[in-house]
């Protein structure tokens, strides 16, 4: 039992290969774990204690805490007391308004589609490095959950979902299927609260969702709060940390880079006077990958263009380094969870 509660929970919202250490949340979002946790019977200063975390640090709008802590939290509660399917019990237990500024963002969208694509934007706002993609697939919507396969995460995430949309819709919201890699606690427990088939060993993790389900109106959506609130989310992740040691230097130089098609890992490695592994190796040590910072740098190019009106789609794509429009079409669905000609839009829109 302990040792399944130490691989459930282990890095609960860190990848895998990335260093538990290396991600945060801002500390008043961790509230909602424990607000669940207490309402499940532990004690919430013990687990404070034994992460580390100061209950001060809980009333500091600007404190974080790392994910590696609160990994402890959870591991903790399920040494002391093993709860099957503890992710879905605290999802469960976590109401609508638990991360304040996150749900009223997808609470005030137009409909579920829409409030799924405020999710993929903006969940970087509670420090979890998941990334939320959502496929349309003729009659209905797959939702990937990737970037994070721990299961606490997969599980928790997927599980919030269905609840949170199903409460926003006065209970209309239904799932056709969860799909998981790994095999959860109580299969049939998860099916029975989220109302949907359960697919365990799957290719995927996430959520297929009908498209009646993908078009429903929340009751909460207003669309002159959600632009207000979209104005103070970009502020907030405009100030998150940046990277620092070798990554800054290549996401630098990436970002000078792109439109002139010198991504390759090798040129960078020799500026910096070492080998592509050895590049390799340090910036695993920082907890990022050469991948992902290329990603990330065509990630913020592509919103920076796309805010230029006189750019064509096709040639944001090219100055980002894509040869053709479809591959970048994938690439920003999955940064953004928006197509860039919905994304330029909602910018003009806002201004």
């Amino acid at each position: 039992m302990t040792a399944r509660a130490n691989s459930l929970t282990e890095r609960v919202s860190a990848p895998p290969g990335t260093g538990g250490d290396r991600w945060s949340m801002p500390a008043t979002d961790v509230r909602a774990f424990l607000e669940a946790l207490g309402r499940l019977g532990h004690r919430i200063d013990s687990l404070l204690d034994f992460s580390g975390v100061r209950q001060s640090d809980l009333n500091d709008p600007d404190a974080r805490v790392s994910c590696e802590a609160l990994g402890k939290m959870v591991s903790l509660a399920q040494r002391e007391r093993f709860t099957p399917n503890i992710a879905l019990e605290l999802a469960r237990l976590t109401p609508v308004g638990a991360y304040p500024l996150l749900d009223y963002l997808v609470a005030t969208s137009e409909t579920v589609g829409a409030g799924v694509e405020q999710l993929a934007r903006y969940l970087q706002l509670i420090g979890n490095p998941t990334g939320v993609e959502a496929q349309p697939r003729g009659d209905h919507v797959r939702i990937e959950i990737a970037g994070n396969d721990s299961p606490f995460n997969v599980e928790y995430s997927a599980s919030l979902m269905v609840l949170h949309f199903r409460a926003e819709t006065d209970g209309r919201f239904a799932a056709t299927s969860l799909h998981v890699k790994h095999n959860p606690d109580d299969v049939d427990g998860f099916a029975r609260v989220l109302g949907c088939d359960v697919r365990v060993g799957a290719q995927w993790n996430g959520l297929v969702v009908p498209l009646e389900s993908w078009q429903l109106p929340l009751r909460r959506r207003d669309s002159m709060l959600r632009r207000l609130l979209e104005t103070q989310a970009d502020q907030i992740l405009a100030r998150l940390p940046q990277r620092s040691g070798v990554a800054e230097e290549v996401q630098r130089a990436l970002t000078r880079n792109l439109g002139a098609g010198g991504t390759d890992i090798s040129a960078f490695a020799r500026t910096l006077a070492m080998s592509g592994r050895t590049l390799q190796r340090r910036l695993a040590a920082e907890g990022v990958s050469y991948q992902q910072l290329l990603s990330d740098a065509r990630k913020e190019a592509a919103a920076r263009y796309l805010s230029d009106p006189t750019l064509s789609i096709c040639e944001v794509a090219y100055l980002i380094g894509y040869s053709e429009p479809a591959p970048f079409h994938r690439a920003f669905r999955r940064w953004y969870g928006m197509t860039p000609e919905i994304y330029r839009e909602h910018k003009r829109r806002r201004t």
